[in-house]
Formats: C-alpha cells, sequence, structure tokens
C-alpha cells in the first residue's frame, strides 16, 4: 500500500471499503455463531481490543472475537514459569500451539478458521488497516525487532491478511514472519495483493499452520 493517496491507492481503499462491507454482513452470522458459543462457555465480554500499531506509527484498536477465558493471563505466566519447553516455544513464536488460556471447544475451531479474526473487517473498513499488508503485532512483539524494521512496516497499513497467513501462520517463527514482511515491503503492489487475497481462502481452509 502507497502513503500518498495516488490513483493506486484511490484503488486499494476503495477495494477494501467495498470488500470489508461485504465482508462484514458477509460474516455476521458466523460472527453471531462463535460469539455465542463463547459466551456460553465463557460469559464476558464478546470481543476484545487491543491497541497496535497502523501506519505512520499511529495506534488503533484492533477487534477480535474473543476465544481466551476471562483473566486467563495468570494460567500462561503460571506455564512459562514452570515449563521450559512452553517458554522457549513462546519467546520463539510469541504463541503456543496448547495455550492455556484459550477456552476449550469450540473457541479453538473458531481460532483455526480464523473466524476470531473477522471483526477486523471494520477495522478496515475503518481505514485502521488494509485487506492486505504486514500483520498487526502487539507493542511487546514489535519492541523485539530493530528500529529499521519497524520503521519500514510503518510505511503501510497493516492487513487482515498478508503473506504470513498464506505461507506458514503459526508455523512460522519472528524470524520468518519479517522475512516475509520484508519480501512484501519490498515490492508492494494491488496485483501482488489481489494475489495473496485469492490465496488466503484456501489456506484458512486448510488450516496450516493454525492454532
Amino acid at each position: 500500500m502507497t502513503v500518498s493517496m495516488t490513483g493506486t491507492a484511490r484503488i486499494e481503499r476503495g477495494l477494501d471499503v467495498a470488500l470489508s462491507l461485504v465482508g462484514l454482513v458477509a460474516s455476521a452470522p458466523f460472527v453471531a455463531l462463535a460469539a455465542l458459543a463463547m459466551a456460553v462457555r465463557d460469559p464476558g465480554p464478546v470481543f476484545f481490543r487491543d491497541e497496535r500499531e497502523g501506519r505512520d506509527g499511529r495506534s488503533f484498536h484492533l477487534l477480535k472475537l474473543r476465544t481466551m477465558v476471562v483473566g486467563g493471563d495468570h494460567l500462561l505466566d503460571e506455564l512459562l514459569a514452570t515449563d521450559p519447553e512452553a517458554h522457549d516455544e513462546w519467546f520463539r513464536f510469541y504463541r503456543l500451539e496448547r495455550d492455556p488460556r484459550v477456552a476449550s471447544g469450540a473457541a479453538r475451531w473458531v481460532r483455526k478458521l480464523s473466524i476470531d479474526e473477522l471483526p477486523q473487517l471494520f477495522n478496515v473498513f475503518r481505514g485502521d488497516m488494509s485487506l492486505v499488508g504486514p500483520r498487526p503485532l502487539p507493542k511487546e512483539i514489535l519492541d523485539t525487532f530493530d528500529a529499521e524494521f519497524v520503521a519500514l512496516r510503518r510505511t503501510v497499513k497493516p492487513g487482515l491478511t498478508g503473506l504470513w497467513q498464506v505461507e506458514g501462520r503459526s508455523d512460522l517463527d519472528m524470524t520468518g514472519l519479517e522475512e516475509l514482511d520484508r519480501r512484501y515491503l519490498a515490492e508492494p503492489s494491488l496485483g501482488k495483493d489481489l494475489r495473496i487475497l485469492v490465496r488466503t481462502p484456501v489456506a484458512v481452509l486448510a488450516g496450516t499452520g493454525a492454532y
């Protein structure tokens, strides 16, 4: 995605608005069912809001369906303090295949199929994100990268999908994520974005590297 509102950028923004609106309408039943299943399993807020960094370093609140138990962070802390393998996995990937915070049952399928990410279509519609771009990362993960790479990521909006989602997802550690982001940002183009969009549903349904 380009920084200035060039002709290509206008087309990209138009696609973001149009496709995110269609996506919000089409996904509403799936989001509602997933939210209901989670509410039955663990009553609490339906959505999870987290501050993330967007283009030019501007912060925004990313939306996700909540799939973790309320107040579950202490479960992660306890696991990392007592399980060396989990500790190493966390600080390599910043996620766990068996995260103790994730509610059992439907929540794991919601995450596997990325249904929990669908509310980010609203972030795309608002202009916080684009349909395609680097993954929006929490601050604690961004702080592990060097300043040059973080500055490079700030030249575009983060994306709902991107090379990370179609070429590995959770199988990739942070080094792999950086390599894919650099490859994407070296030559961003509308054609590349459209190819990633086409590949995304196949990657999600295949479930490769998802947990």
